[in-house]
Order: structure tokens, then C-alpha cells, then sequence
């Protein structure tokens, strides 16, 4: 049986399909066994697209064609866009770039405000003139200030009142690379004129007082020690960092230790040293001991000052990492331990204070330099310096040159 409409298979020799040879083109097939899909309303003459060749999904012409014979969407209606991805980028970028210089801003003003800016250098007084480069004193205190009882026996740094100075070290940054001057608080000096730091009198000099250089701090703290340093060596003091026990301490802990290379095992009961041979990570307690330890040296306070220059140079390397930086799960505890206790000149800005500590990562680099202050001898137990080598060493510091001159 013939489903086909009459007209089509036979009758006026038409013929089905577009291979038609009538003069006027087909119309819209009767299919009854097509069905309009549901939800589609039924229209007199519905097409399926079959008779036109349409492809399912390409656009359809004519008044009733949607895609795929579907009807047209309701006039009015607004085509839907492609998303325009460039200027999503932007305004993506611009929201990161927004949020990262406020949080850099926020770091900045948070660490900022931990400095303990203490130390005024205007009061020292007779100043020798500026040289090139910048001049840091960095200063190691034995203050026990806010330690418990607890921790000051775990770090063996006994009870006593007050604060002494167990490590000076003088840092020059310029163009010829940083170095590190380490001077020995058994060094000999004579007290100079100075303008006392809370009561602002004037106090004569004591030329005729041979004291260590650690009296210094003793007398009147950090500006008659800068006064002391500068009167002794010529050499401006441009910036002031000091740091006690219990900030050293938490400094290490905070990024997990420090890895050292100690050649010679040693131990010592006052500080509570001891250490094997070999590639180690120091604690923050291990630490402290290494760096105070002088006994297991035959009381030697060079040696003592070599394994500090060692060790804040590994410090200084190890923290400054992309791996510290740019990690606040450790960038934010190690700047929180490490400015909660230094106490720093009035002058001091953070980014003075950066450029100090990158420079002390790079006194082990190939452009760095670490010494001792020279010496020539000692008498009645403090140590004499070496006149003529020191002055050559301040000139070539003062004229920011190559340092030449070696440590005895």
C-alpha cells in the first residue's frame, strides 16, 4: 500500500522530491506518522525540515523555521552573547594587583610598628664626618627581658639583672660588596667624652682607664658604645640593631632551625653546648648555645666571634628564601619573632633594616667579606688592636673600596 500523497508516486508525470520537473516547487509534505514534539504546539502544515534538506540544529528559513523545525523564540527576546573573555582577564588582573599591593601595604605598616625604635643616635656626640656606603652596628645583648624562669634554664643564660653586650659586629654595605667587621668585646679601650643617654650631662673623658669594650654598653648603654666605637675607630656609625636571647631564639624556631657545617666537636657546660662534627640543624636553643659558647675555646673570644659570623650568615641565607618570603605560613612568624625584639635606632626604616639583612646573606657570597678587627697582642687580658691596619681598614670602608686588609 502506497502511503505517499497522490501527486507524488504517479499523476501529471510529477515526481517526488527536489528532482521535480514541475514548474512550481513542492509543497510542504502530509506526513502523518511525524508527530510535532511534545510542548510544541500544533500547526497547520508542520514541516520537519525533511523537504528542505535542513541538517538538525542548523538555522532554518521561512516564517515557521526555528533551529531544527523548532518554532522561533517569542520576538522581543534578546540574543545571547559570548562572553567576552578579555575583559574578564583584565578585571581579574586588576582585582590581584589590588589585592596584593594591599597586603603589601598591610605588611609594611604591621612590621613597622614592631620596631622598638629606642636608641637615639643624635646624643652621641663628636661624630666623625659620613663616608660612602652605610655603617650598621649590630649589637647581641644578653637582656633576658620576658623570658620565664623556665626558658632561662632551658637557654642557660642564668638570672642576671640587666644587659651586657656578647657579640658587636660592625656591617658596611656599599658597591664593592658587604663586610662583616666582628669586634671582640675583650677589646681595649679608653671611655671618651660623652653625653650621658637619660640624664643629657656631659662626662669627661677617661683617658687614663684602660676598660673592654663591652664596659662601654655596661656604663651607659647603646649610644656611649657607638660613642666608644666611633672615638676608637674613625668610622661613622649610621644605624644601630640589637637583639636578645630570647628573640635570636624564636627567630631560628620560627623557620625550622639552621643547618651547620661544624668541623670540630665541642662542649660547654656555661652555655650549654654540645655539638658532634658534621652537617647539623640547630634548634633555636642549640643555636644560642653556639653562638654564646667561648670556654670550649680555651676562653677565646676570637674563635667565639668567628662561629657568630658563621652562623647569622646561615641564618641570614636560609631565611632569605623564596621559601620564607613567599610563604606566609612562615614569612609572618619569623618577622614576628625577629622584630618583636630588636630595638633599633630612631632613624632605622624597614627598608635600611632589608637591605642589612640581605646584605648579611651575602657576606658568605663571592663578593663578601668576614673578619675579625685586627689585632696586635693583648695586655692585662684585653686585646690590643692593630693600630696602622685598623686605619687602613676604616679608609677603605670610608672610601667604600675593596677591602684588602686580613685579620691576624
Amino acid at each position: 500500500m502506497n502511503d505517499w500523497p497522490e501527486g507524488r508516486n504517479g499523476g501529471s508525470g510529477g515526481r517526488y522530491g527536489r528532482g521535480s520537473t514541475g514548474a512550481q516547487p513542492e509543497g510542504a509534505r502530509a506526513m502523518p506518522h511525524v508527530q510535532a514534539p511534545q510542548g510544541v504546539p500544533q500547526q497547520q502544515g508542520y514541516d520537519s525540515g525533511y523537504n528542505t534538506g535542513q541538517v538538525y540544529g542548523a538555522p532554518a528559513g521561512g516564517d515557521g523555521g526555528g533551529r531544527g523545525g523548532y518554532p522561533p523564540p517569542p520576538q522581543g527576546s534578546a540574543p545571547r552573547q559570548a562572553p567576552d573573555w578579555r575583559r574578564r582577564l583584565k578585571i581579574g588582573s586588576l582585582v590581584l594587583v589590588v589585592a596584593v599591593l594591599a597586603v603589601s601595604i598591610g605588611t609594611y605598616f604591621w612590621a613597622d610598628g614592631k620596631l622598638k625604635r629606642e636608641v637615639d643616635l643624635s646624643k652621641v656626640i663628636d661624630r666623625p664626618a659620613e663616608g660612602d656606603g652605610t655603617n650598621y652596628l649590630i649589637v647581641g645583648s644578653d637582656s633576658r627581658e620576658g623570658m620565664s624562669s623556665e626558658e632561662k634554664k632551658d637557654l642557660h643564660t642564668g638570672s642576671a639583672e640587666g644587659k651586657r653586650t656578647d657579640s658587636m659586629m660592625i656591617l658596611h654595605t656599599g658597591s664593592n660588596g658587604p663586610t662583616l667587621i666582628s669586634l671582640p668585646r675583650d677589646s681595649d679601650v679608653t671611655i671618651p667624652s660623652f653625653k650621658g643617654s637619660e640624664s643629657g650631662k656631659v662626662f669627661p673623658a677617661q683617658p687614663n682607664s684602660h676598660k673592654k669594650l663591652n664596659a662601654a654598653y655596661a656604663e651607659d648603654g647603646p649610644t656611649l658604645l657607638v660613642r666608644t666605637i666611633e672615638a676608637k675607630t674613625g668610622l661613622r656609625i649610621d644605624h644601630y640593631v640589637e637583639i636578645g636571647f630570647a628573640g635570636f631564639a624564636n627567630i631560628v624556631d620560627s623557620i625550622g632551625g639552621v643547618e651547620l657545617d661544624i668541623p670540630k666537636a665541642f662542649k660547654d657546660k656555661k652555655s650549654g653546648a654540645d655539638f658532634k662534627a658534621g652537617k647539623q640543624t640547630l634548634d633555636g636553643e642549640q643555636s644560642l648555645a653556639f653562638v654564646r659558647t667561648r670556654y670550649a675555646f680555651a676562653g677565646s673570644d676570637l674563635d667565639r666571634t668567628k662561629n657568630q659570623q658563621k652562623f647569622l650568615a646561615a641564618l641570614a641565607s636560609q631565611t632569605a628564601t623564596p621559601g620564607t618570603i613567599l610563604n606566609p605560613f612562615k614569612f609572618y612568624p619569623t618577622m614576628g619573632a625577629g622584630l618583636d625584639t630588636l630595638i633599633v635606632d630612631k632613624d632605622m626604616s624597614l627598608y635600611s633594616l632589608g637591605k642589612m639583612f640581605f646584605a648579611m646573606k651575602g657576606v658568605t657570597g663571592g663578593d663578601g667579606t668576614s673578619m675579625n678587627i685586627p689585632l696586635a697582642g693583648s695586655s692585662g687580658g684585653n686585646l690590643l688592636w692593630d693600630t696602622a691596619k685598623v686605619k687602613q681598614l676604616v679608609t677603605q670602608l670610608n672610601n667604600d673600596e675593596k677591602v684588602t686588609v686580613k685579620s691576624n
